[in-house]
């Protein structure tokens, strides 16, 4: 069966706007419409700030009618109805005081794709919550309905006086321009990775319409894969001062992100900056206590050791060479002779 795509980006006019989300239509727009919907024909329903909640659900109730495969992609911004607190998807018209009448109840799209057959329904989400929302949602979930498969993400808001980007929905229209659609899993894993850093915070929605707290640590991955390592390094750095600030530069939780940072330089090829940063995380660990045989220090020296073999610029071995030397005497580790290689590297670099 033909598959059919609704592409639906709403945001409203003027200073209530929090997100540009007609500015992702054009790409998505070029991406051929059987990409779109995962099928070999495809019918494509495009909404670009549209005015009023009825005409939107007049569109959605007759894709939603469609014997075919379904995929609903959305790109916008959520807000609250003050007196029952619904979240709503604002339109052009919408301000705060006026949700309840001039945007689309989230509940009317959970309540039109309901009866479809499971397993034939996608939506893509791109959603920016004003403050009240986004802390609603925080404890609890947007329901989106148990037959849909979700992906996506909803950010926080915005700094004032900054219009958001849809990063997520226009990193899913950009890998789907290459001409193949990846599993939807694969997509959203893919898009995530290119959000990067940016998406630190966001909830992450994961089908069937789970949301669950973005994991920094697979965001991480996804942009060392990509190649993306500046990202990968910006993410852990952030999360590395937030634990320092909250439980301390010598607590676990600082010393785990420390780690992170290390391995991070490693997989990025600068040898320099993974052996200092792994001998300030022994360093750290036994000032906060830890002994010369505990495990943890023994592996940041060795680690430190090892990518200190790895520098090939003489002048930045010599620099760290003698603080390596001095947790050699402190840390010897299990392998014989590691300080004697540490001291023979640095008669030779000093010769």
């Amino acid at each position: 069966m033909p598959g059919t795509v609704l592409l639906l980006a709403a945001s409203p006019a003027g200073k209530g706007c929090l997100v540009d989300a007609a500015s992702v239509l054009p790409v998505l727009a070029a991406v051929p419409p059987a990409v779109l919907a995962g099928t070999d024909t495809a019918n494509v329903v495009e909404l670009a700030d549209p005015l009023e909640p009825q005409a939107v659900l007049t569109r959605l109730r007759a894709a939603a009618a469609a014997p075919g495969p379904l995929t609903v992609f959305i790109t916008g911004q959520l807000q609250l109805d003050r007196k029952q607190r619904l979240v709503h998807l604002a339109l052009a018209r919408t301000t705060p005081s006026t949700v309840r009448y001039t945007a689309l109840p989230w509940h009317w799209v959970r309540e039109e794709l309901r009866l479809r057959a499971p397993g034939t329904t996608t939506l893509v989400l791109d959603l920016h919550a004003d403050a009240e929302t986004w802390e609603l949602l925080r404890t609890r979930p947007l329901d989106s309905g148990h037959s849909s498969a979700v992906y996506g993400r909803i950010a926080p808001p915005p700094g004032r006086r900054t219009v958001a980007v849809p990063s997520y929905m226009r990193a899913v229209a950009t890998i789907l321009r290459s001409g193949r659609r990846p599993a939807l899993a694969e997509l959203h894993q893919q898009a995530l990775a290119r959000v990067g850093s940016e998406g630190y915070a966001d909830l992450v929605l994961g089908a069937p319409g789970v949301v669950r707290e973005a994991d920094p640590h697979s965001v991480i991955a996804a942009a060392v894969q990509s190649g993306r390592h500046l990202d990968a390094e910006a993410l852990a750095a952030r999360h590395e001062q937030t634990a320092v600030q909250a439980h301390g530069p010598g607590s676990p939780e600082a010393l785990h992100w420390a780690e992170v940072r290390a391995d991070l330089a490693m997989f990025a090829g600068d040898a320099v900056r993974s052996c200092r940063a792994w001998l300030g995380v022994a360093s750290a660990r036994l000032a906060a206590g830890q002994s010369a045989a505990d495990p943890d220090v023994e592996s940041a020296v060795d680690r430190a050791h090892h990518q200190w073999g790895r520098i090939d610029d003489p002048a930045r071995a010599r620099e760290l060479g003698p603080a390596l030397a001095d947790l050699r005497t402190r840390v010897p580790g299990r392998r014989q002779g590691a300080l004697d290689h540490v001291q023979q590297q640095l008669q030779r670099l000093s010769s």
